[in-house]
């Protein structure tokens, strides 16, 4: 998996590319620990996610947890197997999802 960030100010976007699973998820877990600190706006890109694990949800959950105190944090351009996968799990209801 590739992470790609821009930041400006306040705003932080993080692109994701490729498969995140349990052998990736650690990876986003320490970027978005190293980098969401003052962080108000948080979008997290998936337009080259392929896949994501309950590894991937657990990190995407944390960093819902963590924005919901310091602001908000928006997923776009989730493609239909992901898009599934929120479904079925319940996290269409707890994330902020825009195509």
């Amino acid at each position: 998996m590739t992470i790609n960030k821009k930041q400006e100010g306040t705003e932080l976007e993080v692109a994701l590319v490729g498969r995140l699973d349990t052998s990736t998820a650690p990876e986003l877990e320490a970027e978005l620990k190293h980098s969401i600190n003052g962080v108000t706006a948080l979008t997290m890109d998936f337009a080259g996610l392929e896949y994501i694990s309950s590894a991937g949800l657990r990190v995407l959950l944390a960093a819902q947890k963590v924005m919901n105190k310091q602001g908000k944090m928006v997923v776009r351009h989730v493609n239909e197997t992901i898009m599934d996968v929120f479904e079925v799990t319940g996290f269409i209801d707890i994330l902020t999802i825009e195509q």
